[in-house]
């Protein structure tokens, strides 16, 4: 076993093991480690640690100590002075016309060494660029052309999830992503849903591929013969995810059913011709495949009645019985508020007579009456006209009483 220490140098970068020289360090804490470039700021990311010694690669480097207060400004002003640089790497590029876009640029702990990362789609002749460079900062200048996932990582940002770039987080080394992966796990192959901001295959593909693969040696394949709790039948669809099929049975081939893989037994994988003088198993030993929950097995049992439960089954009674009543006498109020405006409408103004039952006249019977004469609006024959509804109203209220209706002898 050997004692290391993990450091990171950037934020979601790879992570290293040095040999911590039997000093402890604390996890977050600031350290200065020898490294290929020379002296560097790091991060401890793992605190002491025993790992088997197949996992270290020999030799370690040392940790040379703790970072300190002067440690911290060094790489506060280096912060500083890569903004600067990259103004003026970038006024330099349009200067000499390279088809480049820079990217990041980086100062070492020690301040003797500039590197420039940019991204470019082809070979790029940037010595004349360096020249100017050099000539600018009087130190080593270093120029390197990265890939568009490296770009993505050291720039960051949100992707289609809505979270961090995974490479931009924890990440530490891209995973070889393929389209087979897409198409194992049944997604779409439209290249702008399966893709990152970056332009590749999104390396969240490589997450799911064990479990996708594990169900695919599981489930049955496409177009398969296999047996259901309801018949035989053809696996039309598979879902990996919640492990159903759906088949088309033989009996039913117009309606597929959704089963769980439990619940089938595989004939036949994938496609091909029905095995010969094959017989289906009997009804009763098909119905014996099929998967019932636990809620579908209590469906049929009564239910305990609990104190709280009857507790709230009487307030649910009450809340009801108190909402039928509600609606009743809203019903009752509606109905009254109709007849009281019924009879205020049929209310007349002025003296009117009115005549108990028993008092009325007495009528004489409809066959005695005298017939009727129509009345006609022809004012030529010298007819009177009958008097329309206005005018017989305004009758009324000028003699004060209900007019008297006009009789035969009262004409011509």
């Amino acid at each position: 076993m050997t004692e290391i220490i993990g450091v990171r140098f950037k934020s979601g970068g790879k992570q290293y093991y040095f040999d911590p020289r039997g000093t402890q360090v604390a996890l977050g804490q600031g350290v200065i480690i020898e490294t290929a470039r020379g002296l560097e700021y790091g991060e401890c990311v793992r605190a002491n640690t025993l790992v088997p010694d197949e996992t270290v690669v020999s030799p370690l480097r040392p940790l040379i100590r703790l970072a300190t207060a002067e440690d911290q400004k060094t790489v506060a002003r280096n912060r500083e002075k890569e903004a600067r640089a990259f103004r003026i790497c970038q006024e330099k590029i349009a200067q000499h016309g390279l088809e480049m876009k820079l990217v990041e640029v980086e100062y070492n702990f020690e301040g003797n060494k500039i590197l420039f990362f940019f991204t470019s789609e082809g070979r790029v002749d940037f010595r004349a660029l360096v020249k100017d460079l050099a000539g600018v900062f009087h130190t080593r200048i270093e120029l390197r052309q990265i890939g568009v996932r490296d770009e993505a990582k050291m720039l960051g940002g949100l992707g289609i999830c809505g979270k961090p770039f995974c490479c931009a987080t924890f990440l530490g080394e891209f995973q070889p992503v393929s389209i087979k992966m897409a198409k194992t796990q049944n997604l779409s192959l439209n290249p702008t849903k399966i893709s990152g901001t970056c332009g590749r295959l999104m390396c969240c593909l490589k997450y799911e591929q064990e479990a996708y693969e594990d169900a695919v040696h599981r489930m049955p394949r496409q177009d398969s013969f296999v047996e259901t709790p309801d018949g035989v039948g053809d696996v039309t669809q598979v879902d990996l995810l919640r492990e159903q099929v759906k088949v088309k049975l033989d009996g039913s081939p117009e309606a597929p059913r959704c089963y769980h893989n439990c619940e089938i037994c595989v004939v036949r994988n994938g496609k091909g011709r029905r095995p010969e003088g094959y017989v289906p198993p009997p009804p009763e030993e098909l119905s014996k495949r099929r998967l019932t929950s636990p809620q579908e097995e209590g469906r049929g049992e009564p239910r305990e009645q609990t104190a709280l439960g009857a507790a709230l089954e009487r307030v649910f009674q009450a809340s009801e019985e108190g909402q039928a009543r509600e609606k009743r006498e809203a019903r009752g109020d509606r109905r009254g508020g109709s007849r009281r405006r019924r009879g205020n409408s049929g209310e007349k103004k002025g003296p009117q007579t009115l005549h108990p039952p028993q008092e009325r006249p007495p009528q004489p019977p409809r066959g005695d009456r005298p017939p009727q004469q129509p009345w006609t609006e022809a004012a030529e024959f010298g007819e009177q006209r009958k008097p329309s509804g206005s005018r017989r109203n305004h009758r009324r209220r000028r003699g004060g009483g209900q007019s008297k209706p006009p009789s035969p002898q009262d004409g011509v």
